[in-house]
């Protein structure tokens, strides 16, 4: 541990790397470490329906008048700020003419495009075409007529796309393969493994969107779950036939949050963290300040809760025909046993899955020797949309995706595919920009956030696309702070009921780690020149009252830049704003209430607005371009033909792709919530090795 914490190895840290610190004798300028955190082609098929307008919608027209006063009142706000704090209004206004008024606009107009699915049998002409195409398919696109698409929906669900050589399960090819089976006259139904999910309720709602659709088709869709909670059976309820073995574990018990606080941990060890955060509801930080949880965070903790267990109660008893307060009161009993399940209807049946198997086999007249036609997610993913006939427009739309935690540059341990670089991301926006062939794009954002600066950087970039082309913001999981810092720059956000969304906010700390050095016999000296040359150096004594108040300003004024920004962006004026910020995060529904998010749905939904946006028929085919597809790395490579990585365990890569440099304020939501909600299980190195300190103290 000595050797790995040597001085030499580090200068600035990333979130996750924060406590190693202590230990150093060169600190900087450490934000809070919080744990960082998939396509449809079938788009002829979504049909412009006229839509019900929502309470979201109407409040949102009654904003658009207002236009881009927001920065107005913002100036004067500023110039009444004996701090000099605020933003920038003239470069602001001057970014607001350049991009106001442009044809990716919808905005004073609520009527979105619905998005929604209709299934359309081929017949004739274009069913001959895809038997055509089909007799000349590639070996590896070639499924046998019968066939039932096998998936196991397991663990974590990442919404960017997966090369070949990737393990895990990518949200965008999930959604394709339903798709193309609703279509594919090869496909006789869907054979889904549902085990424990480590995904957020946005991926999981996206699915479930979509097994919905693919049983319009007429085929069935069947599902096997040995292990149960409320988020698989959320799934699972949906496809009709679910089936449970004799020892399956099931606990429907209801939904809860935890947050953990390490204030009485470090405070026993030594260390003090000054913690400036901008917002009442800006929680990210009590981890590491607080021993227990604030009112504010209280209460928006519980709203989230009280909105995520509403949802999961109306969609089961819709889909199980039952009423709310009876699904309610059932799980109130507390009920395991898979008999009492099939009793009251929870389930279909108790069977082995060779038991299963031999049903399938019954359905489709298949004799019980033989081994029943099945393909696989990963095989199938390698079906071509145009061997089915599900692509060819001439209109193209690019779709950019941003997931994980947000930063300026790449780490030298980074894995390509981890998290978001404003660099990377910006040459992607830059090139949509700069092409005549894409007519719309959309932005799949799934972040909590990061990096404030790096946010503002592409905020720009998406506000200057959004002056020449359509831009649309779809949200996954999670798009907040940094992560909604993106998205209120297209001109159309996009949001599931339980996106978390919000969280504007900032966030920004320094260790105060004198009674530790002094209790292990540590001392350091600084020799400085100007008034603050220490404020970020001196980690050895707590800030004097000049620099808390300089450290205090910096935070404001770049809570106040985010915050002017996003009423900017949502044609609210600053006050009206200031109501919705504070740091708090709303779920999508929640958001749409308060004219932070203008439609709710998923991806679907976000291509038929850049349709619409774009003056593309709903009924028109556009192809879509994935500009975030891997490459498959070397490690990827030798891992997918089952070699190890150089003896690297998870632990020690994680903590060597956190080793980054991440200077300044912090847009990020709070880590804890986080993972608590998305049922992840974060193996945070930092939160180990202090665990091992205090251990050996």
């Amino acid at each position: 541990m000595l050797k790995l914490l040597s001085p030499s190895h580090f200068h600035s840290f990333h979130h996750r790397a924060n406590f190693l610190s202590s230990f150093l004798p060169k600190p900087s300028h450490l934000p809070i470490p919080i744990p960082p955190p998939p396509l449809r082609s079938l788009i002829h098929s979504h049909q412009s329906i006229p839509p019900r307008r929502t309470r979201a919608q109407c409040l949102a027209n009654s904003r658009r008048n207002l236009s881009v006063r927001a920065l107005e009142s913002s100036a004067s706000e500023t110039k009444k700020d004996k701090d000099g704090g605020g933003a920038d209004s003239d470069s602001e206004t001057e970014l607001g003419k350049s991009v106001d008024d442009n044809n990716g606009s919808l905005r004073g107009n609520g009527d979105y495009a619905d998005g929604e699915f209709v299934f359309q049998k081929r017949d004739g002409w274009k069913s001959f075409v895809v038997k055509l195409r089909m007799l000349f398919a590639l070996p590896w696109e070639r499924v046998r007529k019968g066939s039932v698409l096998s998936m196991k929906l397991r663990g974590k669900i990442s919404d960017q796309l997966k090369s070949r050589f990737s393990s895990g399960l990518s949200l965008p090819q999930i959604c394709e393969n339903l798709i193309k089976a609703t279509c594919d006259p090869r496909i006789s139904g869907v054979y889904l493994q549902i085990d424990p999910l480590s995904c957020g309720w946005g991926k999981v709602e996206e699915i479930r969107r979509h097994i919905l659709d693919f049983k319009k088709s007429g085929k069935f869709i069947v599902a096997y779950v040995p292990a149960c909670g409320e988020k698989e059976y959320y799934l699972a309820s949906a496809c009709g036939e679910l089936y449970a073995p004799p020892g399956a574990y099931y606990s429907l018990f209801g939904l809860s949050i935890q947050a953990s606080f390490l204030g009485g941990v470090l405070e026993k060890v030594g260390v003090e963290p000054q913690v400036q955060r901008i917002g009442k509801y800006k929680s990210a930080g009590d981890q590491l300040t607080r021993k227990s949880m604030s009112k504010e965070n209280c209460e928006m903790l519980t709203a989230i809760l009280d909105n995520i267990y509403g949802n999961w109660l109306d969609k089961v008893s819709e889909g199980q025909g039952k009423k709310r307060e009876d699904i309610e009161n059932f799980i109130n009993e507390g009920v395991y046993q898979v008999e009492r399940l099939k009793e009251n209807g929870w389930i279909k049946d108790i069977l082995y899955e060779d038991e299963i198997i031999d049903r399938l086999k019954e359905r489709l007249g298949h004799a019980k020797e033989k081994s029943l036609p099945m393909v696989d997610y990963k095989k199938y993913s390698r079906v071509r949309n145009w061997t089915l006939g599900l692509t060819g427009g001439k209109d193209q739309i690019a779709v950019i995706r941003a997931s994980g935690s947000i930063s300026r540059i790449r780490g030298p341990f980074s894995a390509a595919s981890s998290g978001i670089t404003s660099e990377e991301f910006i040459e992607k926006i830059r090139s949509v920009r700069d092409s005549k062939r894409y007519k719309a794009a959309v932005i799949r954002i799934d972040s909590p956030g990061g990096d404030a600066l790096a946010s503002d950087l592409m905020w720009r970039e998406i506000r200057l696309l959004a002056a020449s082309k359509p831009v649309v913001a779809s949200m996954a999981d999670v798009a907040a702070s940094g992560g909604y810092y993106m998205a209120m720059a297209a001109g159309c956000i996009v949001a599931e009921d339980l996106t978390l969304t919000g969280s504007i906010g900032v966030v920004t700390a320094k260790l105060n780690l004198g009674k530790l050095y002094e209790r292990i016999g540590f001392n350091k000296e600084n020799i400085s020149r100007g008034r603050y040359a220490e404020l970020l150096a001196a980690d050895q004594r707590p800030f004097r009252p000049d620099e808390a108040e300089l450290f205090r300003k910096s935070a404001e004024h770049a809570y106040r830049q985010f915050r002017d920004k996003a009423a900017f962006s949502r044609s609210m004026t600053v006050e009206q704003m200031e109501k919705f910020a504070q740091g708090r995060v709303w779920t999508g529904k929640d958001a749409a209430s308060r004219g932070l998010v203008d439609a709710l749905g998923g991806f679907s939904r976000a291509v038929a607005i850049a349709k619409q946006k774009a003056n593309i028929p709903q009924e028109k085919q556009v192809t879509i371009v994935e500009l975030s597809r891997p490459s498959p790395t070397l490690a990827e490579i030798l891992s997918g033909i089952g070699t190890s990585i150089v003896g690297l365990d998870r632990s020690m890569k994680e903590l060597l792709q956190e080793l980054t440099t991440s200077d300044g304020v912090q847009a990020r939501m709070d880590g804890i919530m986080f993972e608590k909600l998305e049922g992840e299980s974060y193996n945070n190195p930092i939160l180990s090795l202090l665990k091992d300190y205090i251990v050996s103290i």
